[in-house]
């Protein structure tokens, strides 16, 4: 639970409890840092915990750490949700318990509760923090508030008639037999596979077509899981998907709603399901970045390069090509940032090279790629 209003100081402030948070968190711990604390406007691993109750993880996991080889969902060394839960493909809920036994274990100072309002640089070094717990103050800054708290609701007009994928608290409860989804990513083809798998007809209406997309990173084109599932309800015939369409306007007419593109108009009894992703949680403190490229730059720790001392951890990651938006990816640079402020407050870094050595410590990233020769 929050505190009363007080006026706090720490060397650390980690914003967010999600998997970046909490895997910060951990590797903070380890160098035996005190003086931090990670603030949770909601609970450890909410944005987990809200998603559709079917929707699960599309990264496998597997027990294999015992042989060198991490849980592609691990946070950090030594755990394995697929141990934890002897599943593969675990539920949100599965994963947000366990990043709570993760920060229980490790003992992390977290803050539930908190809602930081605004980040302001002091001239001096440092930050000040207006949050629901009053004024906090830092030298460092880890914004690890995630991506999946602030649902892209408004894209075209009339999207307001539309039900966005983050409302859904689960598939089963959504009445109707027929639907149409704006949006093949991730999201657009979990909710298609599982509507489906329940006996419904669905069309799904994408801007690109991601599903044809034969890049072999799953941060641009569908995962190997995702690709699997489809072509299983694919055969049902009750899945019927357009690319290249971007919609242009959805509008309420008698018995449904007409959906629209440039030239055809669809209809459907039931609101459209949006599946148009997420506004990431930078835009709050947007003035801290340079926005130049097309997203927040960064240096090669993870560092604002307008603002020193503030960090980015998670899916927010970016460096030229690379996205790091999946676990997995954003993990490896926990002991980057962990370096870089262990640095400058003259801790020791021995403990980061148990992270080197299970490949976590990606601070050469010219070997990133995804060629494969077969």
């Amino acid at each position: 639970m929050s505190q009363p209003q007080t006026k706090q100081s720490y060397d650390v402030v980690i914003v967010g409890a999600g998997a970046a948070g909490i895997g910060c968190g951990v590797v903070l711990r380890e160098l035996g840092l005190e003086r931090f604390t990670i603030l949770e406007r909601n609970e450890v691993g909410a944005s987990f915990s809200r998603w559709p109750e079917e929707m699960k993880f599309i990264t496998p996991s597997f027990p294999s750490h015992g042989f060198g080889l991490l849980d592609l969902n691990s946070i950090t060394l030594k755990t394995s949700p697929a141990i934890a839960f002897r599943r593969e493909h675990i539920s949100g809920k599965q994963y947000a318990l366990y990043l709570q036994t993760v920060a229980d274990h490790f003992e992390l100072p977290v803050q539930t509760g908190v809602d930081v309002k605004t980040v302001d640089p002091l001239s001096e070094g440092g930050f000040e923090l207006q949050t629901s717990l009053g004024t906090i103050q830092t030298q460092f800054v880890i914004w690890a508030a995630g991506e999946y708290q602030y649902p892209r609701l408004n894209t075209f007009p009339g999207a307001e008639h539309c039900i966005h994928n983050s409302q859904i608290r689960s598939w089963a409860e959504v009445k109707g037999d027929q639907f149409i989804i704006i949006g093949g990513y991730e999201s657009g083809m979990d909710a298609a596979s599982n509507l489906v798998a329940m006996g419904k007809k669905v069309g799904v209406i994408d801007r690109s077509g991601a599903w044809a997309n034969p890049d072999t990173d799953p941060s641009i084109a569908l995962s190997p899981y995702t690709l699997q599932r489809l072509e299983f309800v694919y055969r049902t015939g009750n899945l019927d998907m357009v690319g290249e369409t971007p919609v242009e306007e959805v509008r309420p007419v008698s018995g449904g709603y007409a959906v629209y593109s440039e030239y055809k108009k669809w209809m459907t009894p039931q609101p459209p399901i949006l599946c148009t992703g997420f506004n990431g949680s930078l835009k709050q403190i947007a003035p801290l970045f340079d926005w130049s490229k097309g997203h927040a730059a960064l240096t090669e720790n993870d560092e604002s390069t307008l603002t020193p001392g503030l960090f980015v951890s998670g899916p927010s990651v970016r460096h030229g090509d690379l996205i790091f938006c999946f676990i997995y990816k954003f993990r490896q640079r926990f002991a980057v940032i962990g370096k870089a402020i262990a640095d400058r407050l003259d801790l020791d870094t021995a403990p980061l090279e148990a992270y080197r050595e299970a490949g976590l410590f990606l601070d050469d990233l010219s070997c990133c790629d995804n060629d494969c020769i077969c």
